[in-house]
This record gives C-alpha cells, structure tokens and sequence, in this order.
C-alpha cells in the first residue's frame, strides 16, 4: 500500500488527461488497495483511499480497457454509482458479468444499461434475475431527475418499448401462473379464516403498476393468449379505485390547473364486456374448504359491482346465477352458533347479507340472509358521561347527538338494520321475510330507519307501523355524571341498572359502562364484585383495588399469597369476577391454587 497523505495525489493522478497508460495498472492498484497499517487494517486511512477512488472511478473506468483492471475498480463501486455510470455509458453490458461476480442484480442497473440502444436485451436479459417486488421498478425509476425535475431539466428519454413489455410480462405473469394453478399453500386453511376476499391473492401490485401505465393497450391485452385472465382480474379490480383514487389527488392538489369533476369511468362498456369472463372467478372455484372461499368469492364479487355498478346491468345474469352457485355450495344460509371468542362472527353475517343484497336474486337465499340478521344480538346503544370537550365540541354543532339514532351510530351498531335496508331495497326479497326482522329491531335501529335509512315506500311504512308497547323507553342505556344521579332517590340503584343491561355484553360498550361506575361516588362494593376481576385489577384507578385489597387480605400471608397465585390469568383466560377472586382467597393455601389439581391428589 501506499502512504496515507498521498491518497490525493494518486486521486489527481488518475484524473489527469496526461497520464500515460502505462502508468495505469499502477494507478489503480495504489487506489484499490486497503489501507494498513504495522499493527493491521489502518480503517481511518480506508476511508481516504474510498473517497479518493469515489472520485478517480469515471476517469479510471473510461480509460481502463481491460477486464482485470475494470473487474478491480467495480468491485469498489455502490450500486448508485455504478448505476450512473451505466447511463453514462462508462459502464456497459460487457462490464456486467464482473459486475455479478460480487452483487446481485438490481433495477437501477437494468434501466441505466437500457437506456443505450445497443444494451436493450442485455437489460432485458437480467431481468429474470431479479426479485419479483423489484421487476417494476425498471420503469418506475427510469426518470432519474422525478424527485429534482425542474423545468430546465432536461426530459427523460423514452422507455424502449421492448423492456416495457418485458417488464409489463414479467410483473403480469405471476398472477397468471397463479390463475392457472390456484393451489392452496401449507396451512392455508388456518390462514383462510381471515381474509374476507381474495384482494391479496389477485391483487398482482406491480402487474397493475404497468397496466396504469398503458390505458391504450388494455383492449389489446385483455384478449392476450397467456395473460388476458390477469389483466381482466386486475382491470375489474384496480382501474376504477384508481381513477378515484387520481380525481381525489387532483381535486385536493392546490397547484392543479384542473377544474374538479367527477371522473369518467376508467373502463368503457365494450371493455367490461371483455372482462366478463373472469367477473365470477371461475379459476377458484372448486378451491377445498368452500364454506370460507364461497364467502370469500361472493365478498370478492360484490366489491366488483360497488367498483363497477354498470356491471348490474351488462352481467346481472352471470351475477344472479354465481351468488346462487356460491351460496349452494358453501353452504353460506346453514346457521351455526357463534363460537366464544369468535369476534368476526357478526361482521360474517353482515357481509353475507350485504353481499346477497347486492347480487343476489333468489327470494330463498335473501329470505334466509334476513332470517340470519334476525339471530344476531341486539345491539348495546349507550349514550356516554357528560364530557366536558365533548361539550364544547359536539353540542354547539350538532344538538341531536344524544338521539338513538346517532348514538347507534356511535361503534357502527348500525350495521344491521343498515343490512336490512339494503335486502328490502333489492325487489327479489319477500316482503315477509323483512317484516319478520322489523318485529325484532331494538327501538334505536326502528328510529334509524325513520331517520336516517333510505328504501321502499313499504319498508319504511311496515317500519312505522312495527307495534311499541307503552312502557317501552328507546332502549338507550345513559350514563349519569354524580349531579344527575344526586337527583335519583337511589343512585345506586341506577348504577345496578347499568350493569344488569345489554350494554355489559358488548366488548365496546361495557368499557364505558365499567368506566362510568368506577368514578361515581356511589358505587359500592357490590357493585364492583360484580366487575371481571382484571377490569378492576388493571383496567382502571389502581388506588380502587388498592383499598379493597389491603382491607380484605389484611395481615393474612396466605391470603395475599393466594392474591398472587390467582393473579396468574391471561387476556384470554376464562374470565372470573372481582367478586369470585375475592372469595378464593378465603383459606385458600397458595400452593393449592396454584396446583389445583396436585391438591386434589394429595386431599
């Protein structure tokens, strides 16, 4: 190696026009050479040699002809600079086997050698050695100057047109191999359960990238041998969200020159037309476990139609007879209870519903959807503590926020009776069917229809004209501040009232309800053993528990070490009440509750 300071110097060096090319090899290896020192790797001089050759490398390059003395001056170039050489032209395809010795192949290399005629299949050739996440960045990042465009910057060059197919075939072509063979993955059906369509299996995000990039060709590709049931998937899918998706960005763009408008559909009825042989799916159609891809598949197929309502009416046909299909075969009416921790269950119903209305025209199948809404739990509808932001805020601008239809409103309880809006609206569902669900209803989802829902004439009179009984109040649970409950004869009593509703059912809504009881003055102790045991222990004041264990437990060693045995459950765990803690540490040994079932072999 060389001295240290005269790293510059060899820099200047490789830089002069007047070096002559003996000298080269000479150059390059001073430069290339680690820094050392007596005792070792000298890092601090590295550092200068790595600047110093940073610099010489585009003179060195454009003046080094043979591939040793290239192969050791590209090996200490980043990705970025060689990239930039590439467009340049100093680094070309016949530098790129040296190139591969020691990196792998990335975008910016491909679309820099491109760039030069002569190197458009060399680019085009190293594509399949790319990862599939990267292939489209070939032509998102062509434009070196996107992010620092001015408008004295000169234009990027043209994509060539054969590394834009190249990269539009490569980024479609997963997705159609994928059609072909839609074969479930190990441990697929555990995974199943939580997608509610096939938007990750079909959503082929880089196959849409180039698609959008190409609106002209979409006629032409969608009748292509290989690749037109993809490019239909991704047409359906993708083109009208995204040309809302772009109104939305220009209308909020405050430089925009454009007037906002709504935006003309993505897709022209001849090329929906083109697309309607993959509108029902028919690739995943005999896919196993069908009770969850039948209910996949027709959410699938009901966002198709919210994204292309035209649909309706160029396929309602081939979408009558696909619901119909999928709800035969998955089975979807057949009713089974709901499961402890199934917290999706409802949301199930609902979609199903939702989705039924929307496609379906079998007076069998909607009926049977109403008749599912019908054996869902009532909803909880609390009306929260007076709060004072929430006074501020909310009773200037919206007076009518304690009505029980806004309060339904409030954690999208709603959702049901909005269902059932949707199955009446749709003139294939039996009158008798919806009335049955109507005689049902809590008071707040009948006051949502009277205020809020839209439908037929006769849904909204059978709504009105559902029977309520004299003594019945609108079902809302209120939570008082201590001033209102003052002005009860008995305050706890109100409280007990809260706890014995509906509302401490719900997940949402029983938080609230526990909240509102612990800081109210009146609450007692009864009112907290009834509580689950980690609402009181974690979820709230800790002083709360704190007095009620110091004063239960006292000087008793067995009991607060019997406390820590008991306070061993988990968030999933069988839930047990304050009150029953308690009364499991009355001469409760600790290794016993911590063993029960060793104490039961030893009793």
């Amino acid at each position: 190696m060389v001295n240290a300071r005269t790293y510059p110097l060899w820099r200047d060096l490789a830089m002069c026009e007047d070096l002559p090319k003996e000298a080269l090899k000479t150059v390059i290896g001073a430069l290339c050479a680690p820094a050392t020192a007596p005792d070792g790797f000298d890092a601090q001089a590295d550092r200068w040699r790595e600047e110093a050759l940073k610099a010489a490398l585009p003179a060195l390059l454009a003046r080094a002809s043979a591939k040793r003395l290239r192969g050791q001056l590209l090996v200490h170039a980043d990705e970025k600079t060689l990239a930039a050489l590439a467009a340049d032209g100093t680094v070309t395809a016949a530098d790129v086997p040296a190139i591969l010795r020691h990196r792998r192949a990335w975008a910016g290399l491909i679309s820099a050698l491109a760039r030069h005629p002569g190197q458009v299949e060399a680019a085009i050739a190293l594509l399949p050695r790319l990862p599939g996440h990267e292939v489209e960045r070939v032509v998102r990042d062509w434009d070196l100057d996107r992010y620092t465009r001015t408008d004295e910057t000169a234009p990027a060059p043209p994509v060539p047109p054969e590394l834009f197919d190249a990269v539009l075939e490569a980024c479609l072509t997963p997705l159609a191999a994928y059609l072909l063979h839609p074969e479930p993955e190990e441990g697929w059906e555990a995974a199943s359960t939580y997608p509610k369509d096939w938007s990750l299996e079909l959503g082929g995000r880089a196959g849409w990238a180039m698609l959008a990039r190409c609106p002209g060709r979409w006629a032409q590709l969608t009748a292509h041998p290989t690749l037109g049931a993809a490019v239909q998937h991704l047409l359906l899918d993708q083109a009208e969200t995204q040309a809302l998706e772009d109104a939305r960005l220009r209308a909020a763009d405050p430089d925009s020159k454009e007037l906002p408008a709504d935006p003309a559909p993505a897709l022209s009825e001849d090329l929906l037309l083109a697309c309607l042989p993959a509108l029902c799916l028919p690739e995943l159609a005999d896919l196993p476990n069908p009770q969850v891809t039948a209910r996949r598949t027709l959410h699938h197929l009901a966002n198709r139609v919210h994204n292309n309502p035209r649909l309706v009416d160029l396929a309602a046909d081939q979408l009558h007879a696909a619901a119909d299909a999928l709800v035969t075969r998955g089975q979807l009416l057949t009713w089974s209870d709901k499961q402890e921790g199934d917290h999706e269950f409802d949301g199930r119903v609902l979609r199903l519903a939702e989705d039924l209305a929307l496609l379906g025209a079998n007076p069998d199948h909607l009926a049977g959807a109403c008749a599912q809404l019908a054996r869902l739990d009532q909803p909880a509808v609390v009306s929260p503590t007076p709060s004072r932001t929430l006074i501020r805020i909310i009773d200037n601008g919206d007076p009518d926020h304690d009505r029980p239809a806004r309060l339904l409103e409030r954690h999208s309880e709603h959702r049901r009776v909005q269902a059932l809006a949707t199955l009446a609206a749709n003139p294939h569902t039996p009158h008798t069917a919806v009335a049955d669900v109507l005689n049902g209803l809590h008071p707040a989802e009948l006051a949502w229809i009277a205020e809020k829902a839209g439908g037929p004439d006769w849904f909204l009179a059978a709504a009105a004209a559902v029977p309520v009984p004299e003594d019945e109040d609108d079902g809302v649970v209120r939570l008082l501040d201590d001033d209102e409950l003052g002005k009860h004869p008995d305050p706890a009593a109100v409280l007990q009232s809260w706890l014995d509703s509906p509302a401490t059912g719900e997940i949402v809504s029983r938080s609230e309800v526990y909240r509102a009881i612990v800081k109210s003055r009146y609450r007692t102790l009864e009112h907290l053993r009834q509580f689950p045991a980690d609402e009181v222990l974690a979820h709230h004041e800790p002083e709360v528990a704190l007095k009620i264990l110091l004063d239960h437990c006292g000087r008793s060693t067995g009991r607060w070490e019997a406390l820590a045995a008991a306070m061993t459950f988990d968030y999933d765990d069988e839930k047990i009440t304050f009150g029953q803690l308690l009364d499991s540490l009355d001469g409760a040994p600790a290794r016993a509750r911590r063993h029960p079932e060793r104490a039961a072999l030893l009793g």
